[in-house]
């Protein structure tokens, strides 16, 4: 069997970007994109804040064009899900498609996806009226109303993005108070803009071609009430896709894989003393030597494709490095 220099696990732009990096430094990856490649941003239309791309562009088309710069390059793509991880000795093995495969190193890419209301409509119409990214999509409802669903700091940010464009954002939760830290929920209740109808629920989001209304229920008197609508943008919070390796390496308590940066580096003076005693933080390294992990899968603040690219780049430089030393020491 042979043994790979570096296997990446997930796509995205942290993957994608990470595997042009690694392929242009002749490492040759191998890239397990999953059988649904290319991340959120697939059930993404246009998008208008990626750099370079004046006019826009479809989130799918972005994400195939990563894919095709990577393997211009040399990168190797399976569109299979990786089914086990064993990071206990090196090199690392790793199990997809039901064939197992080795690696010196590792980068996960899986990402995170949003928790869904798993109501009427809610699938028919992503893109099309429904997001889970305000700051993306904040622009498409100037003039617009809107709906924002939960009550943490997400859905708070949300709020406060739409503002700048919608007519009326209206924040919908199941409880009688927000959950988010005191200093958002203040940003919030006090904007002229802004309406909260507390205690309530989605119970089906309605329109023919995009969204045109959404059906809510109260928690408490369960009367329902049909109130018209352009957007709904669910926040509700984010689930990393972690599960496999929840056993394999260190998670904080909400899934997210926990980097060096989180583990020693709780100030910046610890990655500036390093860098001045010539040692090298391997900021995107996880609680595993030669185990690393960029983009949404690591990031529960950002979320934007962007970060989730600059992520990615970061870690592959991390890793050339660090087979660069890993083989000096052999």
């Amino acid at each position: 069997m042979n043994t790979e220099h570096v296997i990446i696990i997930g796509s995205g732009p942290a993957g994608w970007a990470a595997a042009t990096y690694l392929a242009r430094a002749q490492l040759n990856p191998l890239v397990f994109a999953g059988e649904k490649s290319g991340g959120q941003l697939m059930l993404t239309t246009e998008i208008e804040n990626y750099p370079g791309f004046p006019q826009g562009i479809l989130g799918p088309q972005l994400m195939a064009d990563m894919r095709k710069q990577a393997e211009r390059f040399g990168a190797r793509v399976k569109d299979l899900n990786v089914e086990r991880v064993d990071f206990s000795h090196k090199p690392f093995r790793i199990t997809a498609g039901g064939e197992e495969y080795q690696a010196q190193a590792v980068l996960m890419t899986t990402g995170a996806e949003s928790v869904w209301l798993n109501v009427p409509g809610e699938d028919k119409f992503v893109g099309r009226g429904v997001s889970t990214c305000a700051v993306c999509d904040a622009a498409f409802f100037k003039g617009k109303k809107t709906f924002v669903i939960g009550g943490g700091d997400s859905a708070m940010e949300d709020t406060l993005a739409l503002t700048k464009f919608a007519d009326s954002v209206t924040v919908v939760h199941r409880r009688d108070s927000f959950r988010a830290s005191k200093i958002m929920q203040e940003r919030v209740l006090k904007h002229p803009k802004v309406n909260v109808i507390w205690n309530s629920g989605v119970k089906e989001i309605k329109g023919d071609s995009k969204v045109t209304s959404i059906v809510l229920v109260d928690m408490n008197a369960k009367k329902e009430q049909e109130l018209p609508a352009d957007g709904v943008f669910v926040a509700i919070g984010h689930k990393p896709a972690t599960d496999f390796v929840k056993n394999a390496i260190e998670l904080d308590e909400k899934g997210f894989i926990v980097t060096r940066f989180v583990l020693e580096q709780k100030s910046l003076d610890l990655a500036t003393k390093a860098v001045k005693d010539g040692m090298v933080p391997y900021l995107t390294m996880t609680s595993v030597d030669g185990v690393f992990a960029a983009g949404d899968v690591v990031d529960f603040k950002y979320k934007q494709a962007i970060t989730a690219a600059g992520y990615g780049t970061m870690a592959a430089l991390d890793i050339e490095k660090w087979l660069e030393e890993s083989k000096d020491q052999s």
